[in-house]
């Protein structure tokens, strides 16, 4: 007994000193174009893969919709400001984020995820991870993911008969992330998701604000993408305004160089990383994951 009070002043010395152990921070996961939550060679993969690597690790893979049809159907056609709403309202009633969490989008999912955080900035996202993410939009469909290619063929059409319409905007996903190189006026003034996002009619200083917040802001580029046009926009690179052959880097664009979103000063600070992957859209290997993508999230 007398030993065993001897040890509780160095037992509590000794917790003072090292502390409590250090919760693992949770994992937000937003699926692409065509996907859904739980697909098990896609989301629900990756899911399985952080929860083997980083044990006791809580990871939400969104799903939009009651089933997985739907989720993969509001991929194509639900409004995204009203699926970012949804999100930030799944996110904010959720107890394991309250804390704080990781977030990590896979292609159209990464700017969606960055909508997220600049427009709810509770329960906080601490880093933001988007592998193949369009930040600056898309100017084509060049080739279509998985059993879908009958709805891009649709899409396509859709998106060459006006993309920047009323009708199109509220219904067609893609369109919100549409940016025509050499309609820039018309995207500015009509486009509901990506121009607000990107401060293209003016500064919303919130957003700017709450982007900054982030610790990192990881872009992942896929060298060898077919499927997002041009690939440079996973990088916050665009077409060079009036055509669309030219592609210039995010820091020579507009957008930079005014520093409408921060990105100037996060880049000055550290916290943008641009990271390539050689490969096609989200084709990369357990070990380049393991490797360049897990650090991030430990």
């Amino acid at each position: 007994m007398a030993a065993l009070r001897a040890a509780v002043p160095v037992l509590a010395l000794l917790g003072l000193y090292l502390g409590p152990a250090a919760a693992v921070t949770p994992l937000v996961i937003w699926h692409g174009m065509g996907d859904s939550c739980c697909n098990p060679v896609s989301m629900g993969y990756i899911q399985k893969l952080v929860e083997k690597k980083i044990p006791g690790i809580y990871v939400l893979s969104l799903k939009i919709g009651s089933n997985l049809i739907q989720d993969m159907e509001n991929s194509f056609f639900m409004n995204v400001n009203d699926q970012v709403r949804e999100v930030c309202s799944q996110l904010a009633t959720d107890p394991h984020l309250k804390g704080g969490y990781n977030a990590m989008g896979f292609s159209q999912g990464g700017q969606f995820l960055r909508a997220v955080a600049q427009r709810c900035p509770s329960p906080p996202m601490l880093n933001l991870i988007s592998v193949g993410g369009q930040h600056q939009g898309v100017y084509g469909f060049p080739r279509c993911p998985g059993e879908s290619s009958h709805i891009c063929d649709w899409i396509r059409k859709t998106l060459d008969l006006g993309a920047y319409t009323q009708a199109v905007q509220q219904h067609l996903v893609q369109a919100e992330y549409w940016h025509d190189p050499l309609k820039e006026e018309d995207y500015r003034k009509n486009s509901i998701f990506l121009a607000d996002i990107n401060q293209e009619r003016g500064i919303n200083e919130t957003y700017k604000k709450n982007l900054m917040a982030l610790k990192k802001f990881v872009m992942v580029k896929f060298l060898n993408d077919t499927m997002v046009d041009p690939p440079i926009s996973e990088w916050f690179g665009f077409y060079k305004s009036g055509q669309a052959k030219e592609t210039i880097p995010l820091r020579e664009t507009s957008l930079y160089k005014e520093d409408r979103l921060g990105l100037q000063e996060m880049d000055k600070a550290g916290k943008l990383v641009f990271l390539g992957v050689k490969g096609d859209h989200l084709h990369f290997t357990e070990e380049w994951f393991d490797t360049t993508i897990l650090p991030f999230l430990q």
